[in-house]
């Protein structure tokens, strides 16, 4: 019987909680906001430790005398030491396809929303019943505007064939990392300074992973070089913007909108939180970091998280679908798709 470990038990995946449970492992469920020293109590005699948002660090590893693998059930694994775990020779893995076309669907939904003005008409309608088309009720068209993606990755790719061929946008990226075939194939235009990307676009959706080269990489220059007209759609990761820069840029009106399914603490709140005065404003649209959570994607999240558990479990290589370098520079435990 194995022991794993659980973190952030306040997002259901029923059907791998079962699933370990019928197996007969021990399955242990920890709270998001779990503090480090209860976290090193409870993985000690760990074998798998699953985790989603909760920092495994240096010292959670190090303690975990048992430890076989560590599974991210989602994409980003910023959270995660691997230099730590690759010292132990301990595989990292994540599930990086299960939601590509979803959150690239939720970019374009919050995209929209915000060029038709979905929240400050929704409000005015709940108040009022009903409102007649004046100015400030004038939304926007989609076809014909300039989109700038920040990051041509799996993610950005799909949001490029919706906006392009389903909306008729021009479509820009910054990503210095994508090839140019790439873009060719996406029909995307390639632009190598991201402020001057910024100034030609009427909508930025992010895309980028987080790492050292990308945390705070659209600051106050970046809003400074975008359109007072401009909205800006962030479904990668809080920490990729100056959040602190993005508030200023909508409280001056420096921008026209914003919308937000990721922040760098989560979860976000109405009071206390740096972000808090965005719940004040109609020009905003915050999600809870849910642009993933669709019955289908959750299904092969599922399947896959499964999958890796007991691939750890039964001894055998751990499947790296990732290309991402941190985890393809593994070298004990694990094979690669090519």
């Amino acid at each position: 019987m194995a022991k794993i470990v659980r973190t952030d038990r306040e997002i259901e995946v029923p059907r791998v909680d079962a699933a370990i449970r019928e197996a007969g492992h021990d399955l242990v469920l920890l709270p998001d906001g779990v503090d480090e020293t209860s976290l090193i109590a409870a993985t000690r005699e760990a074998d798998v430790i699953l985790m989603c948002y909760t920092p495994i660090g240096k010292r959670v590893i190090d303690a975990a005398r048992k430890l076989k693998g560590i599974v991210k059930y989602g994409v980003g694994i910023d959270a995660i030491d691997i230099d730590a775990a690759r010292a132990r020779g301990i595989p990292v893995v994540n599930v990086p396809e299960y939601a590509e076309e979803t959150v690239a669907e939720g970019a374009m939904t919050l995209m929209l929303a915000l060029a038709k003005k979905l929240r400050p008409i929704g409000h005015a309608m709940d108040q009022g019943g009903w409102i007649w088309p004046e100015a400030q009720w004038m939304g926007l068209d989609l076809a014909g505007k300039t989109l700038g993606l920040v990051g041509l990755g799996h993610i950005g790719a799909k949001v490029a064939r919706m906006a392009g061929a389903g909306f008729r946008m021009r479509v820009l990226a910054f990503d210095p990392f994508a090839e140019d075939a790439r873009f060719a194939r996406t029909g995307v235009a390639r632009r190598g300074e991201i402020r001057a990307m910024l100034g030609e676009c009427d909508v930025v959706s992010v895309h980028c992973v987080l790492n050292a080269e990308t945390k705070g990489l659209i600051g106050g220059a970046e809003f400074a070089a975008m359109k007072p007209t401009a909205l800006f759609v962030n479904v990668s990761r809080g920490a990729i913007v100056d959040e602190a820069a993005l508030l200023r840029a909508l409280r001056d009106r420096r921008i026209a909108g914003a919308a937000l399914d990721v922040y760098s603490q989560e979860p976000l709140a109405k009071s206390g939180h740096p972000l808090s005065a965005l719940y004040a404003m109609d020009n905003v649209i915050l999600f809870p970091h849910l642009t993933f959570f669709t019955r289908e994607a959750t299904e092969r999240l599922e399947e896959d998280t499964l999958a890796r558990v007991f691939e750890i479990i039964e001894g055998r290589k751990v499947l790296i679908k990732s290309r991402d370098p941190r985890l393809r520079a593994q070298s004990t435990g694990v094979v690669f798709v090519d």
